[in-house]
C-alpha cells in the first residue's frame, strides 16, 4: 500500500511542478476537510501502535470512508488522485480483527501488525501529499 501511495505522491509532485496543478477553491476546501478527517482517523505511529487491533482497523476503515466521501464530491485530477488512493488502501476492507470461530469470514483475514503499520504509514503519506497539493 505504501509503495502505491508513494507512486501517487510522486505523480502529484510532477503534476504540481511541471503543469502547475492547483486546486480550485471548492476542491481546496474539500482537500482540507479530507486531511482533517484522515488525521482524526490515523494519528502518529506510537499512538496507533498502542491501540488494539480492532481499533486500528476501525480507524483505517474510517480513512477509507473519508476518502470515498471526498471522491464522491470531487471531479478531475483530485477525484482521480483520491480514487487511486482508495484503490491502494482497498485491502483494508478484507481485514478483520475478530476470530473466525463462528463460521465463514467472507474472505476476511487478520492483518499482521506490520500490515496495519504499513497502511497507517500510507495514510500519513497521503495526508502529507494532500497538504502539498493544497500548497501548490
Amino acid at each position: 500500500m505504501r509503495t502505491v501511495i508513494e507512486g501517487l505522491a510522486e505523480e502529484a509532485e510532477l503534476l504540481i511542478r511541471d503543469q502547475g496543478w492547483s486546486l480550485a477553491p471548492a476542491d481546496r476546501a474539500l482537500a482540507e476537510k479530507t486531511i482533517a478527517d484522515l488525521r482524526a482517523a490515523v494519528g502518529p505511529g506510537p499512538t496507533q501502535e498502542a491501540l488494539p487491533l480492532i481499533d486500528r482497523l476501525e480507524r483505517l476503515r474510517e480513512t477509507l470512508a473519508a476518502l470515498a466521501i471526498a471522491l464522491a464530491k470531487s471531479h478531475g485530477r483530485l477525484a482521480w488522485f483520491l480514487g487511486a488512493a482508495v484503490t491502494a488502501l482497498a485491502p483494508v476492507l478484507h481485514w478483520r480483527a475478530l476470530p473466525d470461530a463462528h463460521g465463514p469470514t467472507f474472505g476476511a483475514v487478520k492483518p499482521t501488525v506490520q500490515q496495519c503499520a504499513e497502511a497507517e504509514d500510507a495514510v500519513r503519506l497521503l495526508q502529507a501529499t494532500l497538504t502539498r497539493i493544497i500548497a501548490a
